[in-house]
Parts: C-alpha cells; sequence; structure tokens
C-alpha cells in the first residue's frame, strides 16, 4: 500500500518525501539537499499570496519551473507575462531575467530544477528477465 511520505525516506539507490514536509511556511525546501540529489539544482518555493520574487537571470544554469499549486504570474526581459497554475511548466535560458509573482488568493508553491548540459539520452535498460517496460493495471 502507497505511504505520503512525509518525512524524506532514503533506501538502497532512491529517497522520497512530500513537498509538503520539507518545511513549513513561505520560502526554499531544499530538496536536493534533503533528498541527496547530485546531478542537478531542484529546490521547492513557497510564496505567499501577493508576493513576488525580485528579477534575476544565471549565467549557465538553465531552469525548469513546475507549479505545484497556486498560481503564479512569470514575467520574463521581454515583459511578456504569462500565468501557470498547478500543474503549469516554464523553461527559461540562463541568461533570461524572469521573476514569480503569486497572483492567488493562497500561499503558492512551485518547484525549479535547474543544470546545465544533463541530457545524456535515452539510456533506459530492462532489468534482467524483464521483457517489457510497460505494464497493465494493478489489482
Amino acid at each position: 500500500m502507497p505511504d505520503e511520505t512525509h518525512e524524506p525516506i532514503e533506501g538502497d539507490g532512491y529517497a522520497v518525501a512530500n513537498v509538503d514536509a520539507l518545511a513549513e511556511g513561505p520560502g526554499f525546501r531544499k530538496v536536493r539537499r534533503r533528498l541527496g540529489v547530485t546531478a542537478f539544482g531542484v529546490n521547492a518555493i513557497e510564496i505567499p499570496a501577493g508576493f513576488e520574487t525580485g528579477r534575476h537571470y544565471h549565467d549557465e544554469q538553465e531552469e525548469l519551473y513546475f507549479v505545484h499549486s497556486g498560481q503564479v504570474e512569470m514575467t520574463f526581459n521581454d515583459d511578456s507575462v504569462h500565468l501557470l497554475g498547478p500543474g503549469g511548466l516554464a523553461r527559461v535560458d540562463a541568461a533570461t531575467v524572469r521573476k514569480v509573482k503569486n497572483v492567488g488568493d493562497a500561499p503558492a508553491i512551485y518547484l525549479v530544477v535547474g543544470g546545465k548540459d544533463g541530457y545524456v539520452g535515452r539510456d533506459g535498460k530492462l532489468p534482467e528477465g524483464e521483457t517489457s517496460p510497460r505494464v497493465g493495471p494493478s489489482s
């Protein structure tokens, strides 16, 4: 039976957690540190209703934003504005100036994944004895 993991749990080659348990209230939730991620940067950020981040960019790090909950507005260096709700995604080049604003009535939580030159292509393999990576419904 699946569990609703709150505190991070580490196993042999994995770690699981719930973003809501990584910290309370506004600010950074250190996903990379708490789950032991080493291949890229990743944090969850909570911002209260009406608050916004400062404008920023990076020297090398491309970022991917994923909205977990709430409504955020992203403004880019070309003054374009985009509304992202739960499930919304935005990829931002390192040098592109960006700002995030919570335009909802509740706190917003979004995940930011950053890195450089991290893609290694399709390198998936099947464990010995497996014939397909796809399975049907569980009973």
